[in-house]
């Protein structure tokens, strides 16, 4: 029963979330729990239950879609900026030979999907990049902030298709090689350079297309 209920929660939260991702259901739309159960085929005590994770994630307020402005998407690269360099010189020191394989692995799925045009494979090699540079902070507070900041960036940004951004693997393929030389400095310089290229190009598609 516990089972069902949790399995329940799940298809709901993850549901949801995916229309969310892909742009069907648009920042600012109220969440009508009566019917959301209809569409995804649960009760809504799993609806209320995922809207509340959601909720925990930064990605709804008052049962409304989050529609961050193009400031709120800067001070969330703020954060980035600090805390990921922070990290990648972290992970420079200390992350394992087993780490650094997964890590150059990103890369490598990033290339081919590029070559396939596959964006949301990108999308998913990208977020892994980062999340395995992040847990070297070995620091659990700036792990959640950093998880919440980039929770919202990346459900929004895959909408905008800023995987495409020229060089953007070169420059993860450069942080890759300065974390496996150890070059602590190097790879925190590396990181904050380019995610600020990466705050730079998202801004100039927001402005181009007028909305996030």
């Amino acid at each position: 029963m516990i089972s069902d209920k949790m399995n329940a929660q799940k298809l709901a939260y993850e549901y949801i979330r995916e229309r969310m991702l892909d742009g069907t259901y648009k920042g600012g739309m109220k969440l009508v729990e009566e019917r959301l159960a209809g569409e995804v085929g649960v009760s809504r005590t799993p609806i209320r239950e995922a809207i509340k994770r959601l909720e925990q994630e930064g990605l709804i307020k008052n049962k409304h879609i989050y529609n961050p402005t193009a400031q709120d998407l800067i001070y969330i690269y703020e954060i980035r900026i600090v805390l990921e360099s922070f990290a990648a010189k972290r992970a420079a020191r200390n992350m394992t030979k087993e780490t650094i394989i997964e890590l150059e692995n990103t890369i490598k799925k990033s290339r081919n999907s590029l070559m396939e045009g596959q964006s949301k494979n990108i999308y998913n090699a990208n977020q892994r990049f980062h999340e395995l540079i992040i847990n070297e902070c070995q620091n659990p507070i700036m792990i959640e902030k950093l998880e919440k900041a980039q929770t919202i960036f990346y459900l929004f940004s895959l909408r905008l298709d800023i995987y495409n951004r020229p060089h953007l693997i070169d420059e993860h393929e450069e942080i890759y090689k300065a974390i496996k030389n150890k070059n602590e400095q190097l790879a925190g310089e590396l990181m904050a350079n380019h995610l600020s290229k990466d705050m730079n190009f998202t801004l100039e598609v927001i402005g181009r297309k007028g909305r996030f």
